[in-house]
């Protein structure tokens, strides 16, 4: 009831009239003769449920003015009734309607619940009615119109539907530290390895065994250091696949590891120190997809590049790693937070032992947050394994808005405008398990032989004995809990509560399995002093005897330890604050252990669908202690607790999980590179293992063999065939659609040849290039920087007459001033091999345009223009930025604050600004974009000078590997030649598998855009690499040294 402000009174009306309706018994509908008539129920049940009245406004003004509080009520009696009738008679209404249009339609004979099966309210643009499934709090019953799997027979149904499609699936593991392998995890050697590692894994090998899907590959980090396993060093690792009889076999078919080398070599690096580092993953990624893509061409592609159906990030630094190849690549994203930032600085500010500052400082968490968000901008699904991570975690941030989603799907649904907004979808997709090496369990409560255990014959599992021999009677009960030791796991409340309860003790053992550990002082300080704190507490309350906490386990053993609790008829238990989702819950069930969890996060999902435990406060002691006690000391309640997790485990099998997540996937828009039927003689390169992710790519051929005529025909001494004509021409014509004009404040005579008016138009020649130079100095249109232009195309031409090096010019400038700039500086555009303009909106190329032509001498990449195009606002988003620049010229009583002007492309709006400080600071800007569910990327550049608005999937650095997937620049023999500061997107041109030339001094007063950042410019760069050089003044003898000490220049 948007508008009627009036409400406010309405329901402070109601808050005097008393709760009422107490009286359970007496259900007459007399209510003014009981005298316990409650509006408040009244206007719960049906005002706020968005019923809109039209005259009720007038009568309660009238009503309002009445002083005597009894005939008030009254009034408020009247007007709840006539709310109900009103809501009655439209309900009858709308269900006559609906009626008579079934009977139009011809379903009037059909069933009501089969017709709600094959419809789908929620479904976007472009899905199937039969291709989504939902889980339902209880685990049970389905949205969409396809049916669970539930049985093998239904799986080799699916099977049967699905044999024709062979999906080439990306995952990016969570956290990019690197250690995860298949077998023997090392799940709780630190903070970065806990159950999302496991769960990755068995994701990725659980899709690999799906029918229709060909291939799987798990990216991240090569590790080869001192005192980690050799394991993490392989760049490849085969994933066992969960059955042997999958009919989809291939010579590259499976699931597979692979491990892409980035960073500080034979050194592992915790996840709060890579973020310089994710921009050289992703380039290391992209050369692997790109080799991978060529070899699936020849085995399932029919010749044709088999591109990525979806990349799928977890976590934060993968997710942004993933929304930075899905740009380049163009193919759509999926992710999985697992734990949120903004989630956790609110934790870590509850417990008041850190500031933000030093917060920040430790964990990195506000660049973790921007990750976040920007994962968020760049997704078309988010998965979560619970709603309650989308309703209290994900609903922190500034992107995601579940309800305005739904709204711009109804929209899409019936083809109405969006405005140019654009929301990723929440999906929920609890994490899966694999059953088949679990015995089904037995029944009764004294049942010690069958179900899960090994039977008397059988010899015990090692681990139990490295377990039972800290117990003085290991026969009771066992307590398990399964984490590691962190502050947010909570173990110390657990043993407080644990030693303070004298019953408990006396009924129950407690088992502790910490992860793995050999010295308490080699372990991290967190995690020591969790440890440390639980040894105390042991002494405190001498519970010698009565608290196993073993030094080791292997993973292998984690089911031999779930059976020796189950066999004592112990309890596993989850005490975190917060726990996103909890597979030990899962895994327990499984084993027939009932739970007592957290009831913040995902266990109370688990807990609606298996209904085998309870629920606790993770901060009250004596709540997780009543709760252990009721269960150890109940065996009925234990019994049924532990069969209700057996009845309905199958809910949470792989099968399960896959088949939703590819029915997601099935629904998100196809894209791919737009290139892919329209390139003129182009190949891809050939196959680069990740190991040498660096060398030179020498054997991408691209060619164009011609000249092009007025009519688009080719000239050629090869003899082109006609079909190659029709494209080449085609091509050119596509071409010239991206004309650029200027609207204002520019020459008006100077516009972009049409192709018909050119004499030659020649591809970028790059990939022939031994090295590119890339002059990305930000510091405007000064005489600093026709110096430095002209002293590197003068070192260009040193070098054999520039034959072997390229040189690429990178800006915020739009073509027209680059043109002007050039133009009056006497430097000419056939120096260039390419100029990216506008921030990275815009990619252009030297035309062979005559001198003294009134046509710029330059061809826009319109293949480029086509990339970028994804979720552009357009002028929905430019009007919403007039508005906002309108609205500060107001606030601050200046007229030329922040002035809109013509940046001559479609793919970029800018801004005049007169006066920075004045200005909010590009975060507050960012912040703002995206709740209006605009996606793009605002850029301060030019010192403060100018704003860029640009697409999302456009940047410099993504520019540059546009270049590297289109034309086969050697992007690995690329040096950027950035000064010490620049645009606040400076930080994406200093990372890469690229050579950074640093000129320090240079660009030294863009130093002011970086000072009100949401997390210090020192978090994402790094100049500790072989890679980067820097120097101390711009001279020639010393960028020349420089050069050749990154081997851009041969001595």
């Amino acid at each position: 009831m948007a508008g009627n402000d009036w409400i406010n009174s309405y329901l402070e009306a109601i808050l005097d009239v008393g709760p009422g309706l107490e009286d359970k018994d007496n259900s007459s509908l007399m209510l003014r003769e009981r005298g316990k008539f409650s509006p408040t129920r009244y206007f719960v049940e049906e005002v706020i449920t968005k019923f809109d009245e039209t005259d009720l406004r007038r009568s309660w003004a009238m009503a309002s003015s009445i002083r005597d509080s009894q005939e008030r009520n009254t009034r408020l009696e009247n007007m709840c009734w006539r709310i109900w009738n009103l809501a009655r008679r439209k309900k009858q209404l709308g269900e006559k309607s609906q009626l008579r249009q079934k009977e139009k339609s011809g379903l009037a004979r059909v069933p009501k619940p089969l017709i709600a099966a094959d419809m789908s309210e929620e479904l976007i643009e472009g899905e199937k009615a039969d291709t989504v499934s939902e889980i339902s709090p209880k685990g049970v019953s389905t949205k969409g119109g396809m049916k669970r799997i539930n049985s093998i027979d239904v799986l080799k149904n699916f099977a049967t539907q699905q044999k024709e499609k062979k999906l080439y699936i990306v995952l990016i593991r969570h956290v990019l530290h690197g250690l995860i392998r298949g077998e023997n995890m090392e799940l709780g050697r630190d903070s970065d390895t806990g159950g999302q590692v496991k769960y990755v894994v068995e994701l990725a090998r659980a899709l690999g065994a799906m029918p229709g899907v060909y291939r799987v590959d798990l990216l991240t980090r090569q590790v080869s250091a001192p005192g980690v396993d050799w394991s993490y060093g392989e760049p490849t690792e085969m994933l066992n696949p969960l059955n042997n009889d999958d009919s989809e076999s291939g010579e590259s078919s499976g699931a597979y590891i692979i491990r892409i080398p980035f960073g500080p070599k034979d050194k592992y690096v915790a996840k709060e120190l890579l973020w310089p580092h994710i921009p050289e993953f992703v380039d290391g990624a992209l050369s692997y997809i790109l080799q991978m893509a060529k070899v699936l061409s020849e085995q399932i592609g029919d010749g044709k590049p088999v591109w990525p159906a979806s990349i799928h990030g977890h976590y934060a630094d993968a997710g942004n790693a993933a929304a930075l190849l899905s740009g380049a690549l163009n193919v759509p994203m999926l992710f999985t937070g697992h734990s949120l930032g903004r989630d956790k600085l609110e934790q870590i500010l509850k417990q008041g032992r850190q500031s933000q500052d030093d917060i920040n400082q430790t964990y990195r968490i506000m660049r973790r947050i921007e990750a976040e968000e920007i994962a968020v901008d760049a997704s078309e699904v988010i998965i979560t394994s619970t709603k309650q991570e989308i309703d209290e975690q994900w609903g922190l941030y500034d992107g995601f808005d579940p309800g305005l989603e739904r709204k711009l799907r109804a929209r899409n649904r019936r083809n109405v405008s969006c405005f140019g907004r654009f929301l990723p979808r929440p999906i929920v997709i609890p994490p899966g398990m694999e059953f088949k090496h679990i015995v089904p369990q037995g029944g009764g409560i004294d049942d010690d032989s069958k179900g899960h255990q090994d039977g008397l014959t059988t010899p015990n599992p090692p681990v139990w004995s490295e377990i039972t021999r800290f117990f003085t009677n290991p026969h009771k009960p066992i307590i398990l809990a399964l984490a590691r030791p962190d502050p947010k796991k909570n173990l110390t409340a657990l043993v407080k509560a644990f030693g303070e309860c004298r019953p408990l003790r006396e009924l129950a053992n407690l088992l502790l399995i910490m992860g793995n550990r050999d010295n308490i002082d080699e372990m991290s300080a967190t995690n020591s002093a969790v440890l440390l704190s639980i040894l105390k507490l042991i002494d405190k309350y001498d519970m010698y005897g009565q608290v196993s906490y073993p030094k080791h386990h292997k993973q292998a053993e984690v089911p031999d330890i779930y059976r020796l609790a189950a066999r004592t008829k112990g309890v596993f238990i989850n005490p975190a604050f917060i726990e996103p989702f909890g597979l030990t819950l899962i895994e327990a069930a499984a084993y027939g252990l009932p739970m007592v969890a957290t009831k913040n996060g995902g266990p109370v999902d688990i807990k609606k669908a298996l209904d085998n435990g309870l629920l606790i406060d993770p901060h009250d002691q004596q709540s997780i202690a009543d709760a252990l006690l009721k269960l150890v000391a109940d065996k009925q309640l234990w019994l049924k607790c532990k069969q209700n997790g057996l009845k309905n485990i199958h809910l949470f099998s792989w099968p399960e999980h896959c088949k939703t997540y590819l029915a997601r996937i099935a629904c998100c828009r196809p894209r791919h590179p737009q290139w892919e039927s329209s390139a003129v003689g182009y190949e891809y390169s050939e196959s680069q293992s990740p190991e040498d992710s660096l060398r030179d790519l020498n054997d991408l051929k691209i060619s164009l063999d011609g000249v092009i005529n007025d009519q688009g025909c080719t000239d050629t001494s090869s003899g082109t065939s006609s079909k190659s004509k029709s494209s080449i021409g085609k091509k050119l014509e596509s071409l010239a659609k991206y004309s650029f004009k200027e609207k204002s404040g520019g020459n008006k005579a100077e516009t972009l040849p049409q192709s018909a008016s050119q004499d030659k138009i020649e591809f970028p020649g790059l990939r022939r290039k031994k090295s590119v130079f890339v002059v990305a100095i930000d510091c405007g249109m000064t005489k600093e920087y026709v110096e430095i232009i002209k002293m590197i195309i003068e070192i260009v031409r040193v070098d054999k007459k520039g034959e072997s090096i390229g040189l690429v010019l990178s800006t915020a400038s739009s073509i027209s001033e680059i043109h002007s700039f050039l133009k009056s500086n006497k430097i000419s555009s056939s120096d260039f091999d390419a100029l990216i303009c506008n921030s990275g909106s815009e990619i252009y190329y030297p035309s062979s345009g005559e001198e003294g032509s009134k046509s710029l001498p330059f061809v826009v990449d319109s293949d480029y223009s086509s990339h970028i195009d994804y979720r552009w606002g357009g002028d929905h988003l430019k009007n919403t930025l007039v508005h906002w620049a309108s609205s500060i010229r107001g606030r601050k009583k200046d007229k030329e604050l922040a002035a809109a002007c013509d940046s001559g492309s479609k793919h970029c709006f800018t801004f005049k600004i007169k006066n920075l400080e004045s200005i909010p600071p590009v975060k507050d800007l960012r912040e703002f974009l995206r709740k209006q569910a605009l996606r793009c990327q605002a850029i301060y550049c030019q010192n403060g000078t100018k704003l860029n608005v640009i697409p999302f999937v456009a940047s410099r650095a993504q520019a540059l590997r546009y270049l590297y997937v289109r034309w086969g620049m050697n992007l690995p023999h690329t040096v950027v030649i950035v000064g010490e500061y620049g645009d606040t997107d400076y930080e994406g041109l200093r990372g890469g598998i690229h050579k950074t030339l640093v000129i320090k001094g240079v660009c030294d007063e863009a130093r002011k855009l970086h000072t009100n950042r949401s997390y210090p410019l020192e978090h994402v760069i790094t100049s500790d690499s072989p890679t980067i050089v820097q120097v101390e003044e711009c001279k020639k003898n010393q960028v020349s040294e420089a050069l050749t000490k990154l081997e851009a220049l041969k001595v």
